[in-house]
């Protein structure tokens, strides 16, 4: 199981960095909006399956609040979006 675990960590840290790649080169804000939205989403996911590893629950309240920022910097995204920004 530990080893399932640790690919599924790895892979989650390679779509952090192709992330990175889309969130430094995308051409539209709604592109860097997305993909730091994925980028949090796979930094929660790694943080569940590090909980899972070490069998342990607290790391489950530091997933919670990553989650949490990573919301409301999609909600922030979005309203400077609206708003009619241009890059």
């Amino acid at each position: 199981m530990n080893i399932l675990i640790d690919l599924a960590m790895g892979l989650c840290g390679v779509a952090i960095v192709l992330c990175g790649i889309r969130l430094y080169r995308g051409p539209h804000i709604a592109d860097r909006a997305v993909a730091l939205d994925q980028i949090t989403i796979d930094v929660v996911a790694i943080i569940i399956l590090y909980s899972m590893r070490v069998k342990s629950v607290v790391f489950l309240d530091a997933a919670l609040v990553v989650a949490l920022i990573g919301f409301l910097t999609t909600l922030a995204f979005a309203r400077y979006i609206a708003r009619g920004a241009r890059l």
